[in-house]
């Protein structure tokens, strides 16, 4: 396998993209190997490191279908329910508590019996 072409940060040749820069664009890599990196130096640390796609190789990005549709909304729906107490908490639920904030944390002075 041959090394691939590094550039500095900002100094990419025309006709390389990100994959972010490719989405903005409506395309997508398309099953293409990465054609070369971009390095950003960092003061204390190795450097940033972002791997460049040919624009000419790129794909139209495929478009969503009403089935891709539906089942985005039905993981995004299964994100926002709690599996404690089986109600949408109208927020995606944080993956360090696993459960909706009344179910992480139960406030004990509004517990039933207690009058």
């Amino acid at each position: 396998m041959a090394a691939l072409p590094v550039y500095r940060w900002r100094l990419a040749p025309d006709g390389y993209a990100t994959r972010r820069q490719l989405r903005s664009a409506g395309l997508r890599p398309g099953g293409q190997d990465v054609a070369a990196q971009l390095e950003r130096p960092r003061r204390r640390r190795g450097p940033l490191v972002a791997y460049l796609y040919r624009i000419d190789l790129a794909r139209p990005v495929r478009p969503m279908t009403p089935a891709r549709w539906a089942a985005l909304a039905k993981a995004n729906s299964a994100r926002r329910t709690c599996p404690a107490c089986r109600r949408d908490a109208g927020y995606v639920i944080p993956a360090a508590l696993g459960t909706c904030t009344p179910c992480a944390y139960p406030d004990p002075d509004s517990s039933e019996g207690n009058t």
